[in-house]
């Protein structure tokens, strides 16, 4: 059923919101002020509404650069102005802070898009008639688009479309039309770093045509699921002063300046601290810089992650750092293993850290540092900090995830 609906406001999805029926429906592809078409989605949420035409424009709306906008699912917002959506996403932190009771200065938002994402998911899928799609997820759908060329990608990641198109034909030929098959690849100093997910075992004639593959399109190293296929260059990334040599599938920011960025922010809030925790450490990002000042101390339930680590801190000039597996969700630090450090870092997962965050409220240490990527589990987070007696200094929202609603923040508690 086709309705016309006045836009009220952009939701923290990205989402337009409308409250003309009353009922909060939500238009993607749209602005405050906006009066559009929609129609109801099929299968879907009955608060959710397609856009079939925008009859009356914002004067903040602007032509999306990419051809595949409003169909691939992997941007919701190419349609807006720049300082409208900068001043939306600093304000999704801002009302979420306020949900939690927590009162301090946002700053304006930091733009760390820089050249662009070095890492990607692709997905590889069989569509109507056996016609091969590789691409992104469309919108609210699991149907794949074909895409043969993004433009929010880092150069470095040129030729990554490509290669997976050729792996996945190989791959897709020998599976049911219905198998899911992911192609995770991340950009890096040697080539391209490329994990497939989903592809079922590689009988020997496969793992050679893959290897061909990877030869023709210059692959640092192919894996399944962490198992290494072929490695024709160790696969590094730089850290500082630091080389790091990836552990397959590992976690990296999503941009180099994102991970620029908030390192630097970081280390401008640990200070002259000597002793240093961090907590969710990866492969290193803050450690690795902020061993050129300071001990370090650090742990991650990646036992990979965690081997790269430990030998990229063997770099001439850094201070010792001391890294270990450990799981922080069942196994948090707790006030004691805390008593001997002047700074704790922790940046976990979307999830948050709060068996963390409860046992840093009841420790000590004099300043701690949060990192998160989202915004609502940092909420919660910091108000366990601010209960157990910290106090919150300014946050920092930082814009890596360019084009959608996802934000990272940075804050510095004291007490």
């Amino acid at each position: 059923m086709v309705e016309r609906v006045t836009i009220d406001h952009v939701g923290h999805r990205g989402d337009g919101v409308s409250l003309t029926t009353g009922d909060a429906v939500y238009v993607p592809y749209t602005l405050r002020g906006e009066t559009v078409e929609v129609d109801h989605v099929a299968g879907h949420h009955p608060d959710r509404r397609k856009l079939l035409a925008v009859d009356v424009a914002s004067p903040e709306r602007v032509e999306p650069f990419c051809p595949h906008f409003g169909i691939c699912g992997g941007c919701a917002i190419q349609h807006w102005a720049a300082e409208p959506y900068h001043a939306w996403k600093r304000n999704i932190v801002v009302e979420t802070l306020a949900q939690a009771g927590i009162e301090c200065e946002v700053t304006p938002l930091l733009d760390a898009h820089g050249v662009g994402r070095r890492r990607v998911t692709l997905h590889g899928r069989f569509g109507t008639h056996d016609v091969l799609k590789v691409g992104f997820s469309a919108a609210s759908s699991h149907d794949v688009i074909p895409i043969h060329r993004c433009p929010i990608l880092d150069p470095a990641l040129e030729g990554a479309l490509d290669a997976a198109w050729a792996l996945a034909e190989p791959l897709t030929s020998k599976m049911a039309v219905t198998k899911p098959l992911d192609i995770q690849v991340t950009a890096t100093a040697n080539g391209l770093d490329v994990d497939l997910r989903g592809s079922g075992p590689l009988p020997t004639p496969m793992v050679t045509a893959l290897s061909r593959v990877a030869e023709q399109h210059r692959l640092a190293r192919l894996t399944r699921h962490g198992e290494l296929v072929l490695e024709r260059l160790p696969p590094t990334v730089t850290m500082g002063r630091a080389e790091v040599t990836l552990p397959p599938g590992s976690f990296l920011q999503a941009t180099i300046a994102g991970e620029v960025t908030l390192a630097a922010l970081v280390a401008e809030r640990v200070g002259k601290a000597k002793d240093v925790l961090d907590l969710f450490c990866g492969v290193g990002p803050f450690a690795l810089r902020l061993a050129e000042k300071a001990r370090l101390t650090a742990y991650d339930n990646d036992a990979g992650a965690i081997a790269a680590l430990a030998k990229a801190a063997r770099t001439p000039g850094l201070k010792p750092i001391k890294a270990e597996p450990r799981d922080l969700f069942r196994r948090p630090l707790v006030p004691p293993e805390l008593r001997d450090f002047d700074a704790v870092v922790f940046d976990p997962p979307r999830q948050g850290a709060q068996a963390q965050a409860l046992k840093l409220a009841a420790s000590k240490v004099p300043v701690v540092i949060a990192v998160s990527c989202n915004a609502a589990t940092f909420a919660r987070d910091a108000r366990l900090l601010i209960d157990g007696g910290y106090e919150i200094e300014s946050v920092v929202p930082v814009d890596q995830f360019r084009h959608t609603p996802h934000v990272e923040l940075v804050a510095k508690f004291t007490r």
